[in-house]
């Protein structure tokens, strides 16, 4: 990877999901899950990738992973292209990108020990055996917050909070460059999902790591991201730093979502932006631009022309016409 090159770039990343009808079995269509991203992460960046359930944003991170095989695109990770590498082929780079699952209780193996399941990884790729093993279970059991004697117990006997430190200590054993977070604090308590945000910060501060957050909550994810992307149907529809997106939104789709976050203080009237009717199906997105049968400030090329995701200024990418 030369110098000022992304860790990770995508291009034109899509993936289409096969609809077949019919005893024998025929494609009658294809949802389109992903339906031509394009991203860059940044080496030791926290990007967050957000939206409404169904956009995409879960697919996206998967396909990066390689739990996926992609439609059609590129992604290029430390300046080699791994879209279609084999199994063995990718096994190389498989310890380099890692991945934090949404839900605790069913991404860990509840006949294993926590100690057997964190000394896996190290176990297959070869890194520590015996007694540096034993230490190093220990070790990243603390570094995520828990007791080293933890690891003789087995997953049932943790809480949510704890058994996705677990995971995150999984994910640390091989030493990743990348992390994909996919929604790891959505199924937990909205008091232990602030400890779980504090400690992947200080995690990505200490080892230098670069985390792509998928979440679709935007509150949550303003207080771990350096920079947010708002996916829509398939689509990145805007992309800019976090306090930027925040302050001055310029997506119609991101400022409704903004204004659906609570306020925090009872007496501060925030004006809501109800978007009408339902999210369209991604077997049939609509023509042009795909929020346009839902957004307030739709125009005539809204409906005929895909707008493309441009820099509009400061960094700050959008895919809409009004810009």
């Amino acid at each position: 990877m030369s110098a000022g090159e992304p860790l990770l770039k995508i291009e034109n990343l899509k993936k289409y999901f096969p609809i077949t009808k019919g005893i024998i079995p025929k494609i009658a269509g294809n949802v389109k899950a992903v339906d031509g991203i394009n991203l860059e992460v940044r080496e030791g960046e926290i990007i967050g990738l957000v939206g409404e359930s169904g956009c995409g944003k879960s697919t996206a991170g998967r396909l990066i992973v390689r739990l996926l095989e992609p439609t059609e695109g590129k992604i290029t990770f430390q300046g080699q292209d791994i879209t279609h590498l084999s199994q063995t082929g990718f096994r190389p780079l498989r310890s380099k990108i890692q991945m934090v699952f949404q839900d605790p209780y069913a991404s860990l193996n509840p006949r294993m020990s926590v100690g057997d399941i964190i000394a896996e990884p190290m176990l297959v790729n070869k890194i520590a055996a015996g007694k540096d093993l034993r230490d190093r279970v220990k070790s990243l059991l603390e570094t995520v917050g828990l007791d080293a004697s933890h690891a003789a117990r087995y997953p049932h006997e943790f809480s949510g909070g704890q058994r996705q430190r677990i995971g995150i200590a999984r994910a640390l054993t091989v030493n990743p460059k990348l992390i994909i977070c996919d929604e790891p604090v959505s199924a937990l308590d909205v008091s232990i999902q602030a400890q779980v945000i504090n400690l992947l910060e200080d995690l990505q501060k200490n080892f230098g790591l670069t985390l792509i957050f998928i979440s679709h909550d935007l509150s949550v994810v303003k207080h771990i991201s350096n920079r947010v992307a708002v996916m829509y149907l398939g689509k990145i529809m805007e992309l800019a730093g976090y306090r930027r997106l925040y302050a001055s939104p310029r997506h119609p789709y991101t400022k409704a979502l903004l204004s659906a976050i609570p306020v925090p203080k009872p007496n501060q009237v925030k004006e809501r932006i109800l978007l009408t009717g339902d999210v369209p199906s991604p077997i049939n997105p609509p023509s042009g631009c795909r929020f346009h049968t839902r957004c307030p400030e739709a125009m005539e090329i809204c409906r005929a022309e895909e707008p493309p995701l441009k820099d509009a200024g400061s960094e700050h990418h959008v895919a809409c016409h009004l810009w």
